[in-house]
């Protein structure tokens, strides 16, 4: 593989910098937020990369256990930062890290143990990058459906309502929301799936063949992926919005969105 110097990345930052000089003169009021997340991302993947190298070396459980739990601890934080209207208190990070936790940890540990098969099976090298392609993308389609549910649930007050006054229960009244908010969870996945291999190439299987491997075997490791993404942003969306939708209601089925509050972005 050709390796990169870092004068290689600043170069490649001036045009991240270009950028944000057009949106200020266009007015977008974008580019402060341009600049500080692509810092952010420069310092976050090159201290991951440092843990990773020495992590690579030890291959301990323990510690790839305790780093897994603080990447769902972030993405919970993440999504709760997302959402327009959220939960009140604890719920909307709760429900984010448990849906996170049933299906990205879940379907990372099963692959590990019945599909890829490494020795041992929480080696660092395939367990670490694999949980992050889940949880991020799990992350995104948690964060959009509970995003959809509580906003149309807000929006559509009079309408459900008027649904539980003609004698159909909570769960009949929002059965639209929560189908809408899957829908929302799932359209981004679904539309990486139809157009890869055609309209593009997915990044681990680009980074794979650029990094010198067969054309095939990254083709078979980028459709694994696809499928435990496409699964754990179904099921995760699932868990969060039944849990969610049931968070709405209290137990005589008033719909109550005292529960919920704004967050002005």
């Amino acid at each position: 593989m050709i390796s990169l110097l870092w004068i290689d990345l600043a170069v490649a930052s001036t045009l991240i910098l270009a950028l944000a000089l057009l949106n200020m003169r266009l007015r977008l009021g974008q580019s402060r937020q341009l600049l500080v997340s692509t810092g952010r991302m420069f310092i976050q993947l090159v201290l991951v990369g440092f843990i990773l190298k020495a992590l690579f070396t030890y291959q301990n459980i323990l510690i790839v256990s305790v780093i897994a739990i603080v990447m769902i601890m972030i993405a919970g934080y993440e999504i709760v930062s997302r959402q327009h209207r959220r939960f009140v208190g604890g719920w909307s990070f709760s429900l984010g890290v448990t849906s996170m936790f049933v299906s990205s940890l879940t379907l990372a540990v099963f692959a590990l143990l019945v599909l890829i098969e490494p020795t041992p099976w929480y080696t660092p090298q395939y367990a670490i990058p694999l949980l992050g392609m889940l949880l991020g993308n799990t992350m995104n389609g948690i964060s959009l459906a509970l995003d959809r549910l509580t906003e149309d649930a807000w929006q559509q007050q009079a309408a459900i309502e008027g649904q539980l006054m003609l004698g159909k229960t909570s769960r009949e009244a929002i059965l639209l929301i929560e189908r809408a908010s899957l829908r929302s969870a799932l359209t981004p996945t679904i539309n990486a799936m139809a157009v890869s291999g055609i309209v593009a190439l997915p990044g681990m299987m680009t980074g794979q063949i650029m990094a010198g491997a067969d054309p095939l075997d990254a083709v078979k490791y980028q459709i694994l992926i696809m499928l435990l993404i496409a699964t754990g942003v179904g099921f995760g969306s699932l868990i969060a919005v039944w849990f969610g939708a049931r968070r709405l209601f209290d137990h005589r089925q008033r719909l109550r969105l005292d529960r919920l509050t704004t967050v002005d972005k």
